[in-house]
């Protein structure tokens, strides 16, 4: 089995289909009512409009670096602000989300094989050290992480 043909069985699995750890990133946001999108259950906490801002941020810059971009901070950056309760800007970005997911796929599916394991374009230290390849599983778990902590604070916020 070709790497993007990996690479893309595990991201669906994870945001789609029947993870090993329990419901999908989907499932978990189909839980994310608006009116607890911007709850904080503590003000040192993010809220689930931060936390899918901060996913989408990441995507688009995983997106560009796969694209031979140099590695840096998402161009709308790290940890965008949500500004004030939006129910369509909720919506909206829950679509924009799926919609990066699916040209990050495509992306993965266009990548030649012979690419997977050079390193990205990374001058922020001395020398790069992730591989395209690692780059992608790495994003698989950092969006897996605030999945959880989304799935948290749904049962925070609604009990």
């Amino acid at each position: 089995m070709k790497t993007a043909d990996k690479l893309i069985q595990e991201f669906e699995k994870v945001f789609s289909g029947q993870p090993w750890y329990g419901p999908s990133i989907y499932e978990i946001l189909d839980r994310v009512t608006f009116d607890s999108a911007y709850e904080k259950p503590s003000p040192a906490a993010h809220n689930a409009a931060e936390i899918i801002l901060h996913m989408l941020s990441w995507t688009e810059e995983v997106m560009d670096r796969l694209n031979g971009m140099t590695a840096g901070t998402p161009s709308s950056g790290d940890w965008p602000e949500p500004g004030a309760p939006d129910e369509q800007k909720w919506k909206l970005w829950i679509s924009d989300l799926k919609l990066a997911n699916a040209n990050l796929i495509r992306t993965i599916r266009d990548l030649p094989e012979e690419q997977w394991d050079e390193l990205i374009d990374d001058r922020r230290g001395e020398e790069p050290v992730t591989t395209h390849a690692e780059l992608v599983y790495s994003f698989i778990q950092h969006q897996i992480y605030h999945a959880g902590q989304i799935a948290i604070l749904v049962k925070i916020v609604n009990g």
